[in-house]
């Protein structure tokens, strides 16, 4: 085995890295069509005028915030798209025709479905030289196309030159599509360990390039000694991060221990109960966390408009005899509060329109003003006629048993819940 593939291999394992840390994460998978819903409302903003001249404010400054609240690989991704003052860039704020570009290119690729076109698209807005618009949108078009175009930041690219001995200048497209093509080289080549999806090898370069893993000796023939000192180095490195996973994986199981909180008051309160498709296999106490739930949606919400979205809700309390929707709750411990408003909207808004009574954002004492702060975005101005609200952890687990002996329906749960 060479060394990139014991890299890779041990990468995989490591509890701590990227790969299981990120890339298996479920709930990044949650956060795919929320963005996509964002990016498709940036465009309608800016088509009818109504983005405004700011980034602050607008509805590309809410979905690039989506994108970077998501693990590692885009903490930091909402810089690019800050206005700089005596820079003047990116300059899709004050030159309206340049704005329209930038509309027309998201347009573009959200539409078509083959490499050709995203590639084309790309091409286009790179003739216009936009100044300041350069491969940071890669950050927005993996969410679109996670097969054709890779995420892009500093670390990666660093790590892409440890791995290859190849510089890649930031902020040139043409820079960008070259290590994208090597992306692709890479992930055929080791087809056997990374996925097509892209951010699989994205987040491999992450780790590298942040300086999680020593990158393995350049040449092929490299000396014993060489070999023998990247893999003691390799070593030390990956028992560190086993050392520190558990205090990563905390944040996971503390998620799906409210969810359990939520499923058995749902149970005690006499509705059926069902729990986020990805997340029922869990491990929770003795069992699953989906033990006792049902397993398939009422075919209203399964095949009606936003079911992608729906059946990827947290906690959803249904009435059993009419087998409507009565409460539903997105769990945010340290998740993108955004998608899991979308999913929100996309059950009040869509199939389950006029049957979900209460829209619960479930999350810890300290982050209400977080919740509260995105609710305030124009881009959720429908939120207030929906009167969704705010249960902190602290009142939900000093108050469930409590409920669950002696409440009925979900009026038990009003009286925890906070107005937004």
């Amino acid at each position: 085995m060479d060394m990139l593939a014991t890299l890779l291999h041990r990468w995989r394992e490591d509890p701590g890295g990227s790969y299981r840390q990120w890339f298996l994460w479920e709930e990044r998978l949650k956060n795919f069509r929320s963005i996509r819903r964002g990016l498709a409302l940036v465009v309608d903003d800016i088509r009818t005028d109504a983005f405004g001249r700011q980034y602050r404010g607008s509805s590309l400054e809410t979905v690039v915030k989506s994108v970077a609240e998501q693990r590692r690989l885009f903490r930091g991704a909402d810089h690019a798209f800050l206005w700089k003052p005596k820079l003047r860039i990116p300059d899709i704020y004050e030159n309206r025709d340049n704005q329209l570009a930038f509309a027309e290119f998201l347009d573009r690729c959200a539409c078509c479905d083959t490499e050709t076109e995203v590639l084309g698209a790309i091409h286009r807005l790179d003739a216009l030289r936009i100044k300041g618009l350069g491969p940071a949108a890669a950050n927005l078009l993996y969410f679109l196309h996670p097969t054709i175009t890779p995420p892009s930041n500093t670390a990666i690219a660093k790590g892409y030159a440890l791995l290859t001995g190849v510089r890649v200048p930031l902020g040139k497209w043409s820079a960008y599509l070259a290590m994208r093509r090597g992306m692709l080289d890479l992930t055929a080549r080791y087809r056997d360990v990374l996925s097509n999806d892209l951010g699989a090898i994205a987040s491999f370069l992450f780790d590298v390039g942040s300086g999680r893993y020593p990158a393995p000796p350049l040449a092929p023939d490299a000396a014993v000694d060489a070999r023998r000192a990247w893999r003691d180095a390799l070593d030390a490195a990956l028992q560190a991060s086993a050392d520190a996973a558990p205090a990563e994986v905390a944040d996971d199981l503390t998620h799906t221990e409210v969810q359990g909180w939520l499923r058995d008051l749902g149970h005690a309160l006499g509705f059926s109960v069902w729990i986020a498709s990805n997340d029922r296999g869990r491990p929770l106490g003795a069992g699953r966390l989906g033990d006792g739930c049902l397993t398939e949606l009422p075919t209203v919400l399964r095949e009606g408009a936003g079911a992608e979205a729906i059946r990827l809700i947290d906690v959803l309390w249904l009435d059993t005899p009419s087998q409507t929707v009565t409460a539903a709750f997105e769990v945010e411990h340290t998740t993108s509060i955004y998608s899991g408003i979308v999913r929100l909207l996309d059950l009040a808004l869509g199939a389950g329109a006029g049957t979900a009574h209460g829209l619960y954002l479930v999350a810890p004492d300290a982050r209400e003003g977080d919740v509260r702060a995105q609710l305030a975005r124009p881009a959720f101005q429908r939120i207030g006629e929906l009167a969704v609200r705010f249960i902190p952890y602290g009142a939900l687990a000093e108050h469930r048993s409590t409920m669950a002996r002696f409440g009925s329906g979900i009026k038990a749960l009003e009286a925890i819940a906070r107005a937004l």
